[in-house]
């Protein structure tokens, strides 16, 4: 697989990684599959798919043990990012971004991955009740005691407060990218950021407006989440709707049985591209070679908790897309369905 080279430190990465939260937390049937999500852990090594994304929320703690199963026999060939800074309560998450909370987290976090060192250590929501340079500064401790290799800033997911929170798996939409990079100015001043991760994707395409143009001119990366829009760009969801009540797709309003069937001009757009590539070539492909191609820090991470998406999505990084296929990518229509 392509490598891809991100962060001031010149983090070396497969130029697609792999989302591990759906192998535990937030999709239906995820906590019933642990050794189907080994399997896949084990086939992204094997194709060089190795930045292997997880947080400490996600489960919560569950999905980092379930990593560490597989950095026990293989940490050399992983690249391990896990995240910091919120808890999961009754149906709603908390930020906590107090340092000596972060200090402890990442000691937890080393024991449940079963690895003396987190190559990304990434802020997944600021604690409005916590300035954010003492919390980074925190984080840029644990580089300092070599626990940590680098540090990134998470601008996507869901809503977080100290005393409340909100419900889990709503995204925050309404100028997130102005808030995130007022952030990453903030604590770029403390310590150098290596990375950001946000939704990037052909019907999620807000990260290229402002936030890339960011990455870029200090070459950070930026790690593109849900690049195959929880599914739907992959082109094998049913148009019904109907998720289960623990799948994060039931608050999505994407995801209802009308938005589904309106937004199928997307996909037929995929399929139209992927058809031109050759039979053996799916609409997930394309949608994530058309991620891999905004820029040379853009690196994809596609959840799943199947082996044979894992191959599926690890081939795309092969795929080269004409300037036809962008332009008519480009052309498709917008996705209908938002929180706003």
């Amino acid at each position: 697989m392509e490598r891809r080279t991100i962060g001031a430190t010149a983090l070396e990465v497969g130029a697609i990684g792999l989302g591990c939260m759906p192998m535990s937390w937030a999709y239906t049937g995820s906590q019933q599959r642990g050794e189907e999500s080994v399997r896949a852990l084990h086939a992204a090594l094997d194709r060089g798919t190795n930045l292997l994304d997880t947080a400490d929320m996600y489960g919560p703690f569950t999905n980092e043990l379930l990593l560490g199963r597989v950095l026990r026999q293989r940490r050399a060939e992983a690249f391990v990012s896990t995240k910091v800074g919120l808890l999961v309560g009754d149906q709603h998450v908390v930020a906590n971004g107090r340092p000596a909370y972060v200090r402890r987290a990442c000691d937890a976090s080393l024991r449940r991955l079963q690895t003396d060192v987190i190559d990304l250590y990434q802020l997944h929501r600021a604690d409005p009740e916590v300035p954010i340079e003492e919390t980074w500064g925190a984080m840029a401790d644990l580089v300092r005691a070599g626990k940590v290799r680098a540090l990134g800033l998470c601008a996507v997911g869901a809503r977080a407060s100290r005393r409340s929170g909100t419900g889990v798996g709503r995204p925050v939409r309404g100028g997130l990218h102005d808030g995130t990079i007022r952030q990453l100015d903030r604590v770029q001043q403390v310590f150098p950021v290596s990375a950001v991760q946000a939704e990037l994707s052909v019907w999620s395409p807000e990260a290229l407006e402002r936030l890339l143009p960011w990455c870029e001119a200090r070459g950070v990366g930026l790690l593109a989440a849900m690049p195959l829009g929880n599914g739907y760009l992959t082109g094998t969801l049913t148009t019904g709707g109907g998720f289960e009540p623990d799948d994060v797709r039931a608050r999505h309003p994407r995801f209802t049985a009308e938005m589904m069937a309106a937004n199928q001009p997307v996909v037929a757009g995929l399929r139209r591209v992927a058809r031109r590539h050759g039979p053996e070539v799916s609409p997930a492909q394309v949608a994530l070679a058309w991620v891999l191609s905004r820029g040379r820090g853009v690196i994809p991470v596609p959840g799943t908790k199947r082996e044979k998406w894992v191959r599926e999505n690890a081939g795309a990084s092969a795929l080269v897309l004409t300037e036809g296929d962008l332009e008519e990518i480009a052309g498709l229509p917008g996705a209908r369905g938002s929180w706003d």
